[in-house]
């Protein structure tokens, strides 16, 4: 791809002919299509597509403004964004009452170590809203008093603080595909296992009862399937005899902030990629930990493997 590349993205109710009726407006205007893809998810229509810009034949004031119109005269939602729109990257990070990740991401802002601003905090109870005051951010709570997100304040939010990354920090709730399919690839989640080992709720207590002797968290991008997005980076801990969720918890927690903040910077810096389900890092990347440090391969055994009992016979 090149580097006049613009993103577009168009949700609303699934019917036949949108996919003809957004690429027709975008060949008239002298624009080529470098990505399509498409989807239906509980009847939600998600089409995201790249665009390349050189040749445009039009203003990007004037594209934008087109495709709006053509969203409205179809019920869609349509978002665009230019490579232009901004040279600071801004953040949405939604959280529950855990505080850990939050804490880090702050730390690594207040240090000029993000790569983005920290825009506003989103969550579904307002116990870390004093954190989010310390650092001057803005707080909303979208939960009622069971902590039940409400979606359509969700997006209000996303919407006015124009955010081009969503971290779940140990955020408790299920994102719909209303809210998934409008960032595609844009959302951060850490969950605490070694995905795909215990997916879903509980994963510390899911790994005690079964035994596991090494447990791990993961960073990974969120889909519309539970815990099954394209992973980016994961960390890994030592299971005690004795341990109990409390144990895995202490020792999960500083792993979970760690894996979470590498992830953020990999996509922020544009390093990794998704394709197919499965995350790529860029040349160059290699200063960062995906997984576990160099100490661990040093003392991982290296042979024997199969075929080198074979060659020796060979050579008799």
């Amino acid at each position: 791809m090149t580097t006049d590349i613009a993103e577009i993205t168009v949700i609303g109710g699934d019917d036949t002919g949108l996919v003809a009726r957004v690429t027709s407006l975008l060949f008239e205007r002298g624009l080529n299509i470098e990505d399509l893809d498409q989807a239906v998810r509980d009847g939600v229509f998600r089409m995201y597509i790249a665009i390349d810009t050189s040749e445009m034949v039009c203003t990007e004031a004037k594209l934008r403004a087109d495709l709006h119109t053509l969203g409205d005269d179809l019920g869609l939602d349509v978002q665009v964004r230019f490579p232009s729109d901004r040279e600071t990257q801004q953040i949405a990070v939604l959280v529950t009452k855990e505080s850990h990740c939050l804490e880090a991401l702050f730390e690594a802002w207040a240090n000029d170590d993000l790569g983005a601003d920290i825009g506003v905090v989103v969550g579904n109870h307002d116990d870390l809203e004093p954190l989010a005051d310390h650092y001057d951010v803005p707080f909303h709570d979208i939960g009622d008093e069971g902590g039940q997100q409400n979606e359509d304040r969700l997006l209000e939010v996303l919407s006015e603080y124009d955010v081009d990354l969503i971290v779940l920090a140990r955020y408790m709730r299920i994102l719909s595909p209303n809210v998934v399919f409008r960032y595609e690839d844009r959302i951060i989640n850490v969950h605490p296992s070694l995905l795909p080992a215990f997916p879903g709720a509980e994963a510390y207590r899911q790994a005690v009862e079964e035994g596991v002797r090494i447990a791990g968290v993961t960073a990974h991008y969120v889909t519309t399937d539970l815990d099954q997005g394209p992973i980016i980076t994961q960390r890994a801990f030592d299971v005690p005899d004795d341990a109990d969720v409390e144990t895995m918890k202490r020792r999960g927690q500083p792993l979970e902030a760690d894996a979470l903040l590498e992830a953020v910077r990999l996509h922020l810096r544009g390093d990794v990629s998704v394709h197919r389900g499965r995350t790529t890092i860029r040349e160059n990347s290699d200063e960062y930990l995906l997984g576990l440090p160099e100490e661990v391969a040093e003392i991982t055994p290296d042979r024997p493997i199969d075929g080198i009992g074979r060659a020796i016979t060979d050579d008799n």
